[in-house]
């Protein structure tokens, strides 16, 4: 603590394909810090893992379609002794008090190294409270594979889905690894995806079985091993949970729905970040039971990965064969986007939760433990 303020370290940046959009998520939840309650100490971590003390007037924002990176800084590295409390100054000569210690961790990272359970790890064994889920939760929703297994565990709908394992190798010894029973039972199109990855990063959307080893290989330059998905036709809806103070059931906000524009066909990296090619319902035009049904899965899910904090879930809401109304999970994040046009905290805006107010209680939860949920 520096005075009457908390110190919080906002870690961002990273060696994952998701550098730049973490950089943009923290520069949002920097300024969102009451700097009359907050110290805050911006640690980026470079795309070779370097970690730094973040030069003053760092770019976190996105310009003129210009991605925001980690470059020059002071660098530093955590102390793994939960003695040393924080943050340690490398560079020769420096000097070290002023960042020794640190009250709480902002680990506003995406993807791997960041929101798989690594850097969770890390600030276990520095002993170190942090917002957002724990090892196991964030290594588990980051793996689509795992998260499909303990969301179908827990009755949760999941998509028809097969998984390649060393994918790139796989596929160059065999264009067919995809046998014809598993290509006829998922149909056209499929999308190809890393299974540890984000932000639509190494996602293809195939839609002949000929571009399927190339889509392959461009998911396997992300993450060896892959998912295929068959497409589930239906509303992008979008629902965030949020630790209740004190412990108990968590939160969830109200609904939003992602609708994309004419001449859009999917929801990729360009058409998120840099492309106006897609229009936010908040919150989405759903019948009172559709959003109750949305809710309950969103928090059942947040428990069967015994998240902690904050996650966000992503369903397709369609139509089953029988014509009968179907809620399918996509996903789960632990450390969803915080840029200023993400999601998660614009649907918290419209439950009544402020983007201020969203960042101060995540920190305070982290403070009090992260609030485990009651079951």
């Amino acid at each position: 603590m520096s005075g009457n303020r908390l110190r919080v370290a906002v870690v961002f940046g990273g060696r994952s394909a998701e550098h730049a959009i973490s950089c943009v998520s923290a520069g949002s939840v920097i300024a969102a810090l009451d700097p009359e309650k907050y110290e805050v100490v911006p640690v980026g971590i470079a795309t070779d893992g370097r970690w730094v003390l973040a030069e003053a007037g760092q770019r976190l924002s996105i310009a003129d379609g210009t991605l925001p990176e980690v470059s020059g800084g002071t660098a530093v590295s955590l102390v793994g002794d939960p003695a040393g409390r924080g943050l340690a100054v490398l560079e020769p000569g420096a000097a070290v008090g002023a960042l020794t210690e640190v009250d709480v961790v902002f680990p506003v990272l995406h993807g791997a190294y960041g929101e798989d359970g690594t850097i969770q790890g890390l600030l276990e064994m520095s002993g170190l409270p942090y917002v957002g889920s724990g090892v196991f939760a964030s290594a588990a929703s980051m793996d689509k594979e795992f998260t499909k297994k303990l969301l179908a565990a827990a009755g949760l709908p999941q998509g028809d889905h097969v998984v390649l394992r060393d994918a790139a190798g796989a596929i160059s010894a065999d264009p067919d690894v995809l046998d014809a029973a598993a290509r006829e039972r998922l149909g056209l199109p499929v999308f190809v995806k890393p299974a540890r990855a984000g932000s639509s990063i190494g996602i293809t959307r195939v839609t002949d079985w000929a571009q399927f080893p190339e889509a392959v290989a461009v998911a396997a330059a992300v993450d060896p091993k892959v998912i295929v998905e068959a497409c589930l036709p239906g509303r992008e809806i979008e629902c965030g949970v949020l630790a209740a103070r004190g412990g108990g059931l968590p939160e969830v906000s109200l609904p939003a729905e992602i609708k994309l524009r004419p001449g859009t066909d999917w929801y990729d990296f360009a058409a998120k970040y840099l492309d106006d090619a897609v229009d936010f319902d908040v919150p989405a035009d759903l019948t009172p039971e559709q959003t109750a049904a949305v809710q309950a899965a969103a928090r059942r899910a947040y428990l069967a990965l015994d998240c902690r904090g904050l996650a966000r879930v992503d369903f397709f809401l369609g139509t089953a064969p029988d014509g009968s109304e179907l809620l399918v999970i996509n996903e789960v994040n632990t450390m969803p986007g915080f840029t200023p046009i993400s999601m998660f905290p614009r649907m918290w805006a419209a439950s009544g939760v402020d983007y201020p107010e969203l960042v101060d209680r995540l920190v305070t939860t982290a403070l009090d433990g992260g609030s485990r949920a009651v079951r």
